[in-house]
């Protein structure tokens, strides 16, 4: 029988804490390592006799992880957390549970959702892209570039132009209007990603293992993300893909190492499907609440290694497990 589940990061966060709620409603033994609880805390990790070990304890209980069915982990860096240590004490001994246990994550033999080496192509979008392609989905015309001149050509020929950052830092997809001509030249101190505007409807497709879940996107808005921005809205909606989108989807995120994987497609007006990436660590909990508990009930059944029972969940059409 598998063991518990570990969940790691700010238990307080929405995508860690829908997982939670759905393990207890599932009746699936939930671990959770706080960072924001991390005093009394601590954790050893390292090899022994040839294999892996870790044990970690809160000062009233001890775990040994090895036996965790499976991990899901959103763990931040301590200078991102609201009310960090300031101790020197607090701050060497956050970094070295956060440092140990990211690093025992990333070799144990257990489902992790998701290891850090398997997302390190979201911190390069052209790197990203080519595994898109390798997957068989269509990626939008682009260029990285510093040079202004290069951008204007690009315009060009494609007409419709956004950009946003080609790295894994968050940026505001923006499109490339007359009045940002003038502030080109900004680029020469930063490479950005420009990308032929693609016509369409938005879907987020979660992966988890070989679970498939889909929300439509209906926005006039650039980014969806910020559709208040643009003085417009964006309503989600479960929805279905078709089967060969939906196996190219699980593909995708398995050839990226990814047991959950966020993947933004548009269908265009000729109803090809087009890839823009593939966040490794999403938060699906910003999406319709239904299509949201269906995905965090998956991920821990999937790393708790077991079935789908006691759910009380109706199997949506988006979901399961493509032929």
């Amino acid at each position: 029988m598998s063991g518990p589940v570990l969940v790691c990061g700010v238990a307080s966060e929405s995508p860690l804490a829908m997982a939670i709620e759905a393990a207890g409603r599932l009746g699936i033994d939930c671990r959770v390592i706080d960072q924001r609880c991390l005093a009394g805390q601590d954790i050893e990790a390292g090899v022994r006799g040839g294999k892996l070990f870790a044990r970690w304890w809160d000062g009233a209980t001890e775990l040994d992880l090895a036996r965790c069915g499976g991990a899901y982990t959103r763990v931040v860096p301590a200078s991102l957390l609201r009310d960090a240590p300031a101790d020197p004490h607090g701050v060497m001994h956050h970094h070295y549970l956060v440092d140990a246990l990211n690093a025992w994550l990333e070799a144990a033999p257990i489902r992790v959702a998701n290891r850090m080496g398997a997302g390190m192509s979201n911190a390069s979008k052209p790197w990203q892209a080519r595994l898109i392609r390798d997957a068989g989905f269509a990626v939008p015309p682009s260029i990285v570039t510093n040079d202004p001149d290069a951008v204007r050509a690009f315009r060009r020929i494609y007409g419709e132009v956004v950009f946003k950052s080609a790295s894994g830092v968050r940026s505001i997809v923006t499109r490339l209007g007359d009045a940002h001509d003038v502030e080109l030249e900004r680029i020469r101190a930063l490479p950005t990603l420009f990308q032929a505007f693609v016509p369409g409807v938005n879907y987020r497709v979660h992966v988890v293992g070989e679970a498939v879940f889909c929300t439509r996107v209906d926005s006039d808005a650039t980014d969806y993300r910020y559709a208040s921005r643009e003085g417009t809205s964006a309503e989600m909606h479960p929805d279905s893909l078709p089967a060969d989108v939906a196996r190219r989807c699980v593909a995708l995120a398995a050839g990226m190492g990814l047991a959950l994987a966020g993947i933004d497609l548009k269908r265009q007006p000729d109803g090809q499907f087009v890839c823009f990436e593939v966040n490794p660590s999403p938060a699906y909990s910003c999406f319709d609440r239904e299509s949201a508990e269906a995905v965090a009930e998956a991920l821990v059944i999937h790393l708790s290694g077991g079935s789908r029972r006691g759910s009380h969940r109706k199997r949506h059409p988006a979901e399961g497990a493509p032929a």
